[in-house]
């Protein structure tokens, strides 16, 4: 078996807790905790078409996939909703940020028809999906019922 020699990027996260930052993988198994004080930790990266399967559909707890455009007005607008979304359930939800205008392979393989595109995600495969913006507690709420019905 050929060894995965491809380099993933890491991001870099401030504990909530804390405030140490830290090196968080992209592609990782299990949930980011911080260093100093091992708090779960918001998992916010990005992916393309070359890194996705390795950082969405391998992930190991469930997945919010933001499948989004520079030139969207609604996706600038649900971003920071998103990211809110992921550091209220740090350790059980991962974001996965995706510019479709990067990663045309993934917009055709999802069907994108409109931005932003939320898909929710949990052993690679997909639990629910919507399009549009809306604020955090609606996202959030949205999430965790589609988590709940899975379970």
């Amino acid at each position: 078996m050929a060894q995965d020699t491809r380099v993933h990027p890491e991001a870099a996260v401030r504990c909530a807790n804390c405030g140490k930052q830290n090196r968080v993988p992209t592609a990782a198994e299990g949930v980011p905790r911080c260093g100093n004080c091992h708090e779960p930790l918001p998992w916010i990266v990005e992916a393309d078409d070359d890194t996705f399967a390795d950082v969405a559909e391998r992930a190991s707890i469930p997945v919010l996939v933001d499948l989004w455009a520079q030139w969207c007005g609604p996706c600038r607008q649900v971003t920071p909703a998103l990211e809110q979304v992921a550091r209220d359930l740090a350790g059980r939800l991962k974001l996965v940020e995706v510019n479709i205008d990067l990663s045309p392979k993934t917009q055709a393989r999802f069907d994108v028809q409109a931005v932003p595109t939320l898909l929710l995600m949990r052993g690679g495969k997909v639990l629910d999906r919507q399009a549009g913006a809306a604020p955090a507690a609606a996202l959030r709420a949205w999430v965790e019922k589609a988590l709940a019905r899975d379970t």
